[in-house]
């Protein structure tokens, strides 16, 4: 097992080799983040920027300001913007608040998960640089997310997932599985807003080739699957970011040991 570090003064920071994992800590850090997206979601996705974004070479919206900033850095490359190959964006509920709202809830009614009595965290934005897209690199950010969580006492996870493209039909194996094999409760299930909505339930239950439609998840999602997620009703189209959105939640009670029980700092220290 790869020896962790870890440093108790700040809410994640974790290292393994020569990689670190921590949110930013300066505008600059946070540039780099928008920079890193820039290059994942524009340039090699192929999504519509706005104008301000394009300029800039930086993928950003009103959120960010409001947000937490997860980064991997590779510390062999130094301290600069080019260290961060890695990102995640959190927001808990009373950065929200301020914020004037979720940024899922441009695309799903979350009042459902609004309602929810403990701290509620949602995860977006999640990209890695194409040079460092291993099992490896996904560990490492959910070894930090476990710590933010712990950090924090987050109960409740949820986000937007994607899956490349905008033509649902193409998706239907995937969709369809995960309609109906990881479809959330009702107390727990957002649902997808009416203008946006499109239906997930494509195949009947009988009819799926369980492997084939996992092998059609991207591994974002499968990691959100095996941390026993759940997914809300119905798929939304992102033309903005050539994407089929999905809605994700889970609660953090029921995630695999393997991730918040056994990667705590004190698990780090002793490895």
């Amino acid at each position: 097992m790869v020896a962790l570090q870890s440093d108790s003064e700040r809410p994640i920071d974790v290292r393994a080799r020569n990689l670190q994992i921590r949110l930013a800590e300066s505008e600059e850090e946070l540039r780099a983040s928008q920079a890193l997206r820039y290059r994942v979601f524009v340039e090699e996705m192929k999504a519509k920027p706005s104008a301000e974004v394009e300029a800039a070479k930086r993928e950003f919206d009103r959120f960010d300001d409001y947000c937490d900033h997860i980064l991997v850095r590779d510390r062999d490359l130094g301290r600069g913007g080019d260290a961060v190959v890695g990102t995640y964006r959190v927001m808990r509920r009373g950065a929200a608040v301020s914020a004037g709202g979720f940024y899922s809830a441009s695309e799903y009614d979350i009042s459902a998960l609004m309602r929810y009595p403990g701290q509620i965290l949602e995860l977006g934005r999640s990209c890695v640089h194409a040079d460092y897209r291993t099992g490896a690199i996904m560990q490492l950010l959910w070894r930090g997310i476990a710590e933010y969580v712990l950090h924090y006492d987050i109960e409740l996870l949820f986000g937007c997932a994607s899956l490349h493209g905008t033509k649902p039909e193409e998706m239907a194996l995937p969709l369809s599985y995960l309609f109906h094999h990881h479809l959330a409760p009702p107390a727990l299930r957002p649902r997808a807003l009416e203008s946006r909505y499109v239906d997930m339930n494509q195949i009947p239950a009988g009819d799926l080739d369980r492997r084939a439609a996992l092998a059609a998840l991207p591994p974002l999602i499968k990691g959100y699957l095996r941390l026993g997620g759940f997914v809300g009703d119905g798929a939304v189209i992102d033309a903005d970011f050539n994407t089929t959105d999905v809605s994700i939640v889970v609660k953090t009670d029921l995630v695999t040991e393997r991730y918040f029980k056994h990667y705590t700092r004190e698990e780090g220290q002793k490895s």
